[in-house]
């Protein structure tokens, strides 16, 4: 490659890679980034956007097999499993296609490899262990995402115990699966393959699903997924398992020291996600790395000048948005423009399981924690007529704000399409919204948003419809 100086050079080409270089690009920045694998990393082709197109078509499915409550006939409804595979994959390739497209948009200049820091403004990149060449650059930002946590003794190994690598790929449909960790990436494959007609396990460490939630909203969710079929262990643990030849017993140890064995034809180990920080020069420099993460400031900077991280290298929350806000931010920083810090407590969380589950800000219990007095507003769907038109009766929209101030603290759903309604309270929280605010907005109807009105007006004791 003849071109190899450049004002930014990115390692990583995930949701933070290429949107900062992008914006990178916009600001009038000489841009290369380095990519070893896939342009969009793990999110667009192996996280967020394939698991979502599985997650729709067992949500048609759903509604195929319960046709009947909408006056519809649909008979013996079935599934090609290789079909919905092929159908995720194309979605994802179709994006990948379309990232590549807005970098070369951008003239940003992509080299097909992996980066390794090599000293002071220096990215050594290799492609299958020959060595590319040496690229310099003002600005290294890396961004070299995460990848599958494995718990000691319960190693996937691609065949009987899945990461979210082979879940995506199923060959078979399982009869049964096991699930372990109940997080977004757990108890969104456990919703898919219970609806597809597996029988789900989940295993929680914890003592209710989905911990990150407000506790009444991951329990409303634990006791419809329940309803659906699925069975929940909390407060357990794997300690261990046998693999036969196509099945597998663990041993699931309660806190009270209890055990039994369950026997399933898959395992999906979903334990969470660890940084990408092995193997690209880090050590070599002054950054310095806390429990398998890169630690950085508000605006991506690390301990070694020129030196930078975004993204789920740079910690939690391992999110793809948090990713292309966070390196938007660091970006804009470096080209001196008047950035603000990430604010954690600002990030959206959306998990796509059925029921959908979505979040911002505290939690009633982490409010009360921070020293807060709360006012809490709630809204359940059957209130709703909206809801019930769709014949989604079952969920909650609640809001927790400072008794004092009227400050919005947080906002929690779970029901119908929750992952879509929850923006207009990240966008309240943004703008520093009172209660007051929202109170004299006007809500279309009817619509599932009007539930996020009533939630206000029920912290305030001027519900309406409930």
């Amino acid at each position: 490659m003849a071109d190899t100086s450049f004002d930014v050079l990115i390692v990583g080409a995930g949701p933070g890679g290429y949107v900062t270089a992008i914006r990178a690009a916009q600001l009038g920045m000489k841009t290369a980034i380095v990519e070893e694998k896939h342009l969009g990393g793990i999110c667009l082709n192996w996280g967020c956007i394939p698991t979502k197109a599985l997650l729709r078509t067992s949500e048609i499915y759903h509604y195929m097999q319960n046709a009947g409550d909408y006056g519809l006939t649909v008979e013996n409804p079935g599934f090609d499993l290789a079909a919905v595979v092929k159908r995720s994959r194309q979605v994802s390739g179709r994006l990948n296609q379309g990232v590549g497209h807005l970098l070369k948009k951008n003239k940003v200049t992509v080299i097909d490899g992996r980066g390794k820091l090599a000293g002071p403004g220096k990215v050594d990149v290799t492609k299958d262990g020959a060595a590319v060449g040496t690229f310099t650059a003002k600005h290294v930002i890396v961004a070299t995402g995460a990848r599958p946590r494995a718990l000691p003794g319960i190693e996937p190994d691609g065949k009987l115990i899945w990461t979210y690598f082979e879940a995506l790929v199923p060959e078979t449909m399982p009869k049964s699966l096991l699930v372990i960790g109940s997080g977004a990436i757990g108890i969104e494959f456990a919703s898919f393959f219970l609806t597809m007609g597996a029988e789900v396990t989940v295993v929680e460490v914890l003592d209710r699903i989905m911990p990150v939630e407000d506790a009444e909203i991951s329990k409303l969710a634990g006791k419809q997924m329940e309803k659906q079929g699925m069975k929940i262990l909390t407060g357990a643990k794997v300690t261990g398992v046998k693999k036969a030849a196509d099945a597998v017993t663990a041993t699931i140890e309660t806190a009270k020291g209890e055990t039994q064995e369950i026997t399933a034809d898959r395992v999906i180990s979903a334990v969470g996600v660890q940084g990408n920080i092995e193997d690209i020069g880090l050590e070599s420099t002054r950054i310095k790395t806390d429990r398998g993460t890169i630690v950085t400031d508000g605006f991506g900077r690390t301990d070694e000048p020129g030196v930078y991280a975004i993204g789920d290298v740079a910690g939690p929350p391992m999110l793809a948005h948090k990713a292309e806000h966070e390196g938007v931010v660091c970006i804009e920083k470096i080209a001196g423009l008047d950035s603000h810090p990430l604010d954690a407590l600002k990030i959206p969380g959306c998990t796509y399981c059925h029921p959908q589950v979505a979040s911002v800000g505290l939690s009633e219990a982490t409010a009360k924690a921070a020293g807060h007095e709360v006012k809490v507003g709630k809204f359940p769907f059957v209130g709703n007529g909206k809801a019930i038109a769709l014949g989604e009766p079952d969920g909650l929209v609640k809001t927790v704000f400072d008794a004092k101030t009227g400050q919005l603290l947080g906002a929690h759903m779970v029901g119908a399409e929750v992952t879509e309604l929850i923006q207009g309270f990240v966008v309240a929280m943004g703008l520093e919204t009172t209660e007051e605010d929202l109170m004299h907005t006007i809500f279309p109807h009817p619509t599932l948003s009007e539930m996020m009105h009533e939630s206000v007006l029920d912290a305030y004791g001027r519900v309406i419809h409930f």
